[in-house]
């Protein structure tokens, strides 16, 4: 269901629903973190409709948190076990995330030891820290799925708080979709462009600029479907590029 054909009442019952999944989860010994857009409401305060309900896991408890999510009724859908599986009641559902397609983000305890508490449908929850936030939301850019702008907001009201270093950690393996993110800031918000440090501004321009006097790589691979296979098709079928990620496709 896309996001404008929600209708309030179609709202106010998912919400129901994802209330009574954080409960049950609470119950479980499991960590779990709540991520996606109810994440960026906490973050920046923009309130808008979803579809669902991102619940963050580590990899190694989301068969536990399936089967207990089945033991009370529920339907459980393991769509991808590199990473996603969904909660279904009806046509209202959650999506269970244990990590990324090409595991670029690992879901770990850093996590939850960085994660805030907050509530989250009038139930205290941990919410996914803003750096591992940003790492969820930096890949995606499809046609249709694109959040640039959910990157931006919420750099600009958590910037004071992040720690910049764990974030440039996490997005080490392909650090220029962090520079495309933070590029995109400075030209979105231009009166706030120094909310992000000089030295890491310093530090990935420097990667570029080296970048520039050192030979182009040798294998001619499209890296375009880790952030969106539809949209960088192309190269693999007609233009004689590689896919990276020919392992982990996604259709976005």
């Amino acid at each position: 269901m896309a996001t404008d054909a929600i209708t309030p009442e179609y709202e106010q019952e998912a919400e129901k629903f994802y209330k009574k999944l954080i409960q049950i989860l609470k119950t479980f010994k499991h960590p779990f973190l709540i991520g996606g857009t109810y994440a960026v409401k906490f973050y920046t305060g923009i309130d808008r409709p979803t579809k669902d309900i991102d619940i963050f896991c580590k990899a190694g408890d989301y068969p536990k948190i399936l089967k207990k999510f089945q033991d009370q009724g529920y339907q459980v859908v393991l769509k991808d076990d590199r990473w996603l599986a969904k909660v279904y009641s009806g046509t209202y559902f959650a999506d269970i995330i244990f990590g990324s397609i090409p595991s670029m983000w690992p879901i770990t305890n850093g996590w939850i030891e960085a994660a805030p508490i907050g509530k989250i449908l009038g139930e205290e929850v941990h919410i996914t820290p803003p750096e591992e936030l940003i790492v969820s939301k930096a890949y995606r850019m499809g046609r249709r799925n694109f959040d640039g702008a959910d990157v931006t907001h919420i750099i600009l009201k958590c910037n004071k708080d992040m720690d910049w270093k764990r974030l440039l950690s996490h997005m080490e393996p392909y650090w220029e979709i962090l520079l495309i993110h933070l590029l995109l800031f400075r030209f979105t918000y231009p009166a706030d462009r120094n909310a992000i440090p000089r030295w890491l501004m310093d530090e990935l321009i420097s990667r570029v600029q080296n970048q520039l006097d050192i030979p182009s790589p040798e294998d001619k691979v499209c890296r375009g479907s880790i952030l969106s296979h539809k949209q960088y098709e192309i190269a693999y079928t007609d233009w004689g590029y590689k896919d990276i990620s020919q392992f982990f496709e996604r259709k976005s």
